[in-house]
């Protein structure tokens, strides 16, 4: 008789860090999907069985957690980690905070795993933490109203589903260029096709708010610009302005 197979025995997986990349995803999507309901670390880790600590962790992984002290360890750890191995930047980083390690990296996101930038194209990220990565871009337009934050709201808002002033619904996507970064266009995605919006006319609109926040009746009121009927319904969402009340049902249904 030939030997008896031992419980366990067999081949190994060839990559056994997938499983444990999958999970983390899976994770990373339930938290971020709680916390765009306002819940609390501690309240997200009782429903998903987790450590309050290793929630924050998730959450932070996934782009949708911002505090003050996180942004502190990971701009000092940034610094660090430009010339040090990983180990070496977490050790420096404990010295310059005179934190613990665990605190460190309690504040990192994870080195293995799916990160989510962003970069990250919205189907591959959750609902809730592409909500939170809207939110971000708005917030952080309407704190500082500039060229620079307003770029990073219409990265942001790639493949979101506007509308026009007539409740025409359309979208827009970014290529990447040279140095995998984003070129300065948009390409608009209607039922007839795609049709190109240059970065240049949408700053030209952007210039030509008379102040943010204000009702703006249509579109032509910010000039006789290519593609302004589209910008109209993206500022907006941003908001850089307020539209009419019949317009914003229009809009909004």
């Amino acid at each position: 008789m030939g030997n008896t197979r031992k419980p366990g025995g067999g081949r190994k997986p060839s990559k056994p860090e997938y499983i444990a990349a999958k999970n983390l995803t899976q994770q990373m999507k339930a938290a971020a999907d709680l916390y765009t309901d306002k819940m609390s670390l501690q309240a997200i880790a009782d429903a998903l069985s987790l450590n309050p600590i290793k929630v924050r962790k998730l959450l932070i992984t996934a782009g949708v957690y911002e505090s003050d002290t996180a942004k502190l360890v990971q701009q000092t750890f940034g610094s660090f980690r430009s010339t040090q191995s990983y180990s070496a930047a977490v050790t420096s980083t404990m010295a310059a905070l005179q934190l613990s390690r665990p605190s460190v990296t309690s504040y990192l996101p994870y080195e293995k795993g799916v990160y989510f930038p962003e970069e990250a194209e919205a189907a591959n990220i959750s609902a809730g933490a592409e909500r939170q990565r809207h939110y971000r871009a708005v917030v952080a337009l309407k704190k500082n109203p500039c060229e620079e934050n307003l770029w990073k709201c219409v990265v942001a808002f790639r493949e979101y589903k506007f509308k026009t002033m007539s409740s025409l619904p359309f979208t827009y996507t970014l290529k990447k260029g040279r140095g995998d970064e984003f070129t300065k266009e948009l390409w608009i995605d209607r039922r007839e096709g795609s049709k190109s919006l240059a970065w240049s006319s949408v700053l030209l609109v952007y210039h030509n708010i008379g102040k943010i926040g204000e009702v703006v009746d249509r579109p032509k009121a910010l000039g006789d610009i290519r593609g302004v009927s589209y910008i109209y319904g993206m500022f907006y969402r941003f908001g850089l302005i307020d539209v009419p009340e019949k317009v914003k049902e229009k809009m909004t249904k």
